[in-house]
């Protein structure tokens, strides 16, 4: 049995189906702290809204790269990637407390494709000293 786990196929299509697994309960949290829904606002044509779920979703998924590369078991991959995204996800609260002059949230609802880029970057900027550090 020790063979099959050590398949580098079994191993791909593992850490694969776990981080999709990841990935879908992270966009939920995300959408449950956003005051939009992230769907609808994309299905409309919303820019501002997909570019800051893009941004999520690269974020989430390079933090996994970075945890997959650094760990060899699965169960401390998926503990590392947790830890990296409540840090990614922290990092948009700082983003809207370091926005008085604006809502963040109401901005991207607004397709603000100013705001939405930044919280795209953001997203990805942080996933990169987040994964770094992992």
């Amino acid at each position: 049995m020790n063979q099959f786990w050590e398949n580098v196929y079994v191993q791909t299509a593992a850490h694969y189906s776990v981080v999709i697994l990841c990935v879908v309960v992270f966009l939920t949290v995300f959408e449950l702290v956003t005051k939009y829904n992230n769907w609808e606002e994309i299905k409309k044509g919303n820019l501002a809204v997909a570019m800051a779920t893009g941004g999520k979703i690269f974020g989430v998924a390079n933090i996994f790269r970075h945890s997959i590369t650094q760990h060899d078991s699965l169960l401390t991959m998926v503990g590392w990637g947790f830890y990296g995204y409540f840090l990614l996800l922290a990092g948009y609260f700082i983003f809207e407390f370091l926005t008085p002059k604006f809502n963040v949230d109401e901005e991207i609802q607004k397709d603000n494709r100013a705001v939405g880029f930044l919280a795209m970057v953001i997203s990805v900027g942080l996933s990169f000293v987040i994964g770094a550090n992992i």
